[in-house]
């Protein structure tokens, strides 16, 4: 089936965030109620054709800041050769085997090639033992966590996107507007026009029988509190139950 069109009708709500009363949430109703869903290893094609099960982790990951890295850094050390395709033998784990540093002086986790597939480095590929996927995306569910906890921030959070803006009342007095929606592929910049294939809003992953809302929960309540969360589950229950076919996703089931 094919991506749907990028600009759509969409419903959104504001709310003051119950537990900061400097900050106004903004959130899109559309696509926190979609049945999107990852499907990974499930028919997802890959960012690029030429590496289709490599999904979105093609480029690596940008660390959000220090703490971001520093924690990442704490699950990279427990990780075996079991569980970690491309672990150095022989030798503790240094920061090089993991980290390398873009052209803008930004550091990410280091992509490697192979077989003319690149990839980030966590990203076990199809002929390792466990199969296809990420090496800390695969500790956490051995350690019964959520993988939001051993995994860069970027990864856990696509296709959720949060962004900030300052706002000025008329009255001369601010607030922080906090946005959450969908990181569609012009979250990427000027080359997510060029991705082979994206997941967001194809129909082919809108097939999850729960709402992003209630199947992102662990996420969204990390990315706004639990407070904030709260309210917007009061929200989206009232869109659902309310809602008109203009403010369906596009790509979910008609």
């Amino acid at each position: 089936m094919p991506e749907v069109d990028l600009v759509f009708p969409r419903a959104y709500v504001e709310f003051a965030n119950p537990a900061d009363d400097t900050e106004v949430m903004r959130c899109d109703l559309t696509w926190l109620t979609s049945s999107y869903t990852c499907i990974f290893g499930n028919g997802c094609q890959g960012i690029y054709d030429t590496a289709p099960d490599v999904g979105c982790c093609t480029l690596g990951a940008h660390f959000a800041d220090k703490d971001d890295e520093k924690r990442v850094a704490s699950y990279v050390a427990q990780l075996t050769a079991e569980q970690w395709q491309f672990k150095p033998v022989g030798r503790k784990v240094r920061k090089g085997d993991w980290i390398e540093t873009d052209d803008d002086g930004e550091r990410k986790t280091l992509a490697v090639e192979v077989d003319g597939q690149q990839a980030c480095v966590f990203h076990n590929r199809a002929d390792f033992a466990t199969g296809a996927g990420c090496a800390l995306h695969g500790l956490a569910l051995e350690q019964g966590r959520n993988p939001l906890e051993t995994k860069p921030d970027v990864c856990w959070q696509l296709p959720l996107r949060r962004t900030f803006r300052s706002v000025e009342r008329q009255d001369g007095t601010a607030y922080t507007e906090v946005s959450i929606g969908e990181y569609d592929r012009r979250g990427w910049g000027p080359g997510g026009h060029d991705l082979d294939w994206y997941c967001s809003g194809n129909t082919e992953a809108h097939v999850a029988p729960e709402p992003v809302f209630v199947t992102h929960e662990a996420e969204l309540v990390e990315l706004m509190g639990r407070a904030a969360y709260d309210e917007l589950v009061r929200h989206c229950e009232a869109h659902l139950r309310s809602r008109s076919a203009l403010a369906l996703h596009p790509a979910d089931p008609r």
